[in-house]
């Protein structure tokens, strides 16, 4: 049976034996400051169990506005995805503790309501069945606010849900729109948004009479990370979240462009979720909003090489995607 930090190993292992990729191992980052034997790195980011999560402290205020049963019971019960996916939510080097922005941020928010957090990581789709359940307090797990999940569900946004545009250190290379890609050679994944939006993106340019995009696809992320440094494709462009990890784990390439996931229409956001009419929406809000505030927000999307996702406020039930 593969090992739950399968995506990590294959997206990350797999590149260490090409120049793309910094050299793993090194110090951690326990508060000791001295370090442990053994403790992994990938690029600056530690990705073993001894992280020294950036942590908060209750704010009254803020607690009060949490529903007087979830106060009693002292725990805030919140789900995580099963999947692992860096650098948001994965296995460390044991291959048992989950470390990540979602997971930092959860905490992050617990610790400003004065609640202990537990995790349960589940499968996406009983994510919402926790929730729809009364099981889980919370989700944060890179949901995106959608028109559709609002009717059902209550959200504070955390960041932004952009796709990037990946290419080597050294290209010149800037992509605000699609006569930028016109005529180069971009890898994408079959069968995303991001393939969608480059599909559109080479019509428009046909339409105005430049050339379309090259769009290139390969079966793994390592192939991407190949054809980059060989010079085969110009760009790759994948989510925001995994591109943003691999420019600071690797440190050879560089982000040149990035965009919302729901394209032109609407800036995506990623939020913390509950159940519609739960009473959690306002103090998940307040309390990402005082963590924004006070720079523990900004230190935690650093730690993780994503602060280019920064929302500059949390929004309950902003604008969503619209529906299909």
């Amino acid at each position: 049976m593969p090992s739950r930090r399968t995506t990590l190993t294959y997206a990350v292992a797999a590149l260490v034996a090409t120049p793309l990729l910094g050299a793993c191992g090194g110090d951690s980052d326990a508060a000791t400051g001295g370090g442990k034997p053994g403790t992994k790195r990938v690029g600056d980011i530690n990705i073993g169990p001894d992280q020294h999560r950036v942590r908060g402290k209750k704010v009254a205020s803020i607690a009060a506005l949490v529903p007087e049963a979830v106060r009693k019971r002292g725990t805030l019960r919140l789900g995580g995805g099963a999947d692992s996916t860096a650098p948001l939510g994965f296995y460390a080097t044991d291959d048992k503790t989950r470390i990540g922005s979602e997971v930092d941020l959860a905490i992050l928010v617990a610790d400003t309501l004065g609640l202990k957090p537990t995790f349960e990581q589940v499968s996406w789709e009983n994510l919402f069945v926790g929730l729809d359940s009364g099981k889980f307090d919370g989700v944060f797990s890179n949901v995106t606010v959608t028109e559709e999940r609002k009717e059902k569900y209550d959200f504070a946004t955390y960041r932004l849900d952009n796709i990037a545009f990946e290419a080597k250190k050294d290209a010149d290379l800037k992509v605000k729109g699609p006569a930028d890609v016109a005529g180069r050679s971009v890898a994408v994944s079959s069968g995303t948004n991001q393939e969608k939006i480059l599909v559109d993106w080479s019509r428009k340019n046909e339409k105005a009479g430049r050339e379309p995009v090259d769009i290139k696809y390969f079966q793994k992320d390592s192939d991407y990370y190949l054809a980059l440094q060989s010079g085969r494709i110009d760009a790759y462009l994948g989510p925001s979240p995994s591109v943003s990890y691999h420019v600071a784990s690797a440190g050879q390439t560089k982000v040149v462009g990035s965009l919302s996931g729901g394209g032109a229409s609407v800036q995506g956001e990623i939020a913390a979720t509950t159940r519609k009419g739960s009473g959690l929406v306002d103090a998940y809000a307040a309390a990402l909003n005082h963590v924004i505030a006070d720079g523990s927000y900004a230190k935690v999307l650093k730690r993780w090489g994503l602060s280019g996702e920064a929302v500059a406020k949390s929004r309950v039930n902003p604008p969503g995607l619209p529906r299909p």
